[in-house]
């Protein structure tokens, strides 16, 4: 393996790892590699293309490093040299959190040099005959695509479960065939920088304000969840929200063929809730009893999964098969487990005010809160309706002096501290017997954790150290 550093007599900067054989004559640079910038090059690179990888961070997987490096890809981290784009290259694969001001992209637009995402390039490789789900909105994403994903296989249809869930779309290039089906949980982000992609059904669960630093105004954030319809005809699917405002008016003008679903309406239409059942266009599917998880945000999520999966020809019987066991999703109101009678839960998902305002509504006993991350500047005051259980708040991280200022004004307790570890500990000898320690931070993970999976992770992991490493002390009641 070769390190060499900028400062030295070589014309790469940060780390130089792989083979120079730049002698193709198609070029593709991958600006950020993580999960999605690591099955991109190795596409690009299986497709003939020569491969640049470039991120800041020296900090990454070594045996994807060594992999990347034997199909003959370079790869440069520690930084973002002035001079490494120029005209040559066909196409620029930028990661999702990446913000299109870079001074890459910037210059990429100077050279007309596309910039798509490992979501658009993925699309450009899978067979014509693959069914497309897409599944986006600002909360419970994650919860309807695995709904769908289970209900199809269940149903022995031959389904990928991909996106930003976790499983980049272009590892399952080389798998998929005329007739499977690809189940994509779409961001925000991701949707910035797509041109062709297309799907055949489309998810618009709800919307809310999220991720203004990354857009800049609530109206581009919209107007980037709107590209999941994007290139629709009437023979294409919009799966809607029937009670979110948002959605109706951001939708009136898309092609699709809409179909609808609804914790409210009373006629049946499209996929409801009336006196404690699911129904179906009028055909009663399940009771919300045998439903195994609860509360109406999950029972929204299934409601749109239900429509998606009535589409591609399911039966009710497999739906309810699903429905009667399908459980938690891993940092989504999450249970941890159970210490001197007091239930943790990780909600580390919760990046935005509405996901930590559907975790407190889920809760009626005593709670202690868990708040921080990331200071986006947006406001907390919309959870201040959301609190009437929670007796202490705990604040850490870089928004932790803006949370304990919006704590006292909502008049509860709060205890600053600068990491989620201290955090724990805080929050369990902070509370009695029959309470409830909920990790929601309402804020992004990144001042602290390279994702919110990360952060998820890392709690479970000090709750499950809390009873060797604390003394029970109630030291706050």
């Amino acid at each position: 393996m070769i390190i060499k550093k900028w400062s030295d007599s070589y014309n790469m900067s940060g780390v130089l790892l792989g083979a120079d054989r730049m002698g193709n004559s198609r070029k593709a640079f991958i600006l950020g590699m993580a999960r999605s910038g690591y099955e991109a090059a190795k596409l690009l690179a299986r497709k003939g293309y020569d491969v640049i990888v470039n991120d800041s961070s020296i900090d990454q997987n070594l045996e994807q490093i060594k992999e990347l490096q034997a199909l003959g890809i370079r790869i440069i981290l520690g930084s973002h040299p002035d001079d490494l784009i120029d005209n040559t290259f066909e196409m620029i694969v930028k990661n999702p959190g990446i913000s299109n001001s870079h001074k890459y992209i910037k210059k990429a637009r100077e050279l007309k040099i596309p910039v798509i995402n490992e979501l658009e390039l993925a699309f450009r490789y899978f067979p014509t005959g693959v069914t497309i789900v897409g599944v986006t909105g600002t909360n419970g994403k994650t919860t309807t695509t695995i709904i769908i994903y289970e209900i199809l296989k269940k149903a022995s249809k031959n389904v990928f479960l991909m996106g930003n869930i976790g499983y980049p779309a272009c590892s399952f290039v080389p798998q998929l065939r005329d007739g499977d089906i690809a189940v994509l949980e779409v961001s925000d982000h991701q949707l910035c920088n797509v041109i062709d992609f297309k799907t055949n059904i489309s998810v618009l669960a709800n919307i809310s304000e999220a991720h203004l630093d990354f857009h800049g105004s609530y109206d581009i954030y919209k107007s980037m969840k709107k590209r999941i319809f994007n290139h629709h005809t009437n023979s294409d699917t919009a799966i809607l929200n029937l009670d979110d405002k948002e959605v109706l008016s951001l939708t009136n003008d898309i092609e699709s063929t809409k179909k609808y679903f609804s914790s409210s309406s009373l006629n049946k239409l499209g996929c409801t809730i009336d006196e404690g059942y699911i129904y179906y266009n009028k055909d009663k599917i399940i009771s919300l009893n045998e439903v195994k998880i609860k509360g109406k945000h999950n029972y929204e999520n299934i409601m749109a999964a239900i429509a998606v999966v009535k589409e591609l020809g399911v039966e009710n019987d497999v739906i309810i098969s699903v429905l009667k066991t399908f459980g938690e999703v891993e940092h989504r109101l999450e249970y941890v487990k159970t210490i001197n009678n007091i239930d943790f839960y990780n909600d580390s998902k919760a990046t935005n005010i509405t996901s930590t305002q559907i975790a407190l509504s889920s809760f009626t006993k005593p709670t202690v809160l868990l708040m921080g991350g990331l200071d986006r500047g947006h406001s907390f005051d919309e959870l201040k309706d959301y609190l009437l259980n929670v007796k202490l708040i705990v604040a850490y991280g870089e928004a932790k002096i803006r949370i304990e200022d919006f704590a006292k004004k909502c008049g509860i307790p709060c205890k600053v501290v600068h990491t989620l570890d201290e955090a724990t500990e805080i929050a369990y000898n902070s509370s009695s017997e029959g309470y409830v320690v909920l990790l929601s931070p309402a804020c992004a993970a990144w001042d602290q954790f390279k994702d919110f999976e990360v952060r998820g992770n890392l709690f479970k992991e000090y709750v499950n150290n809390l009873e060797a490493k604390c003394s029970k002390s109630f030291e706050w009641k």
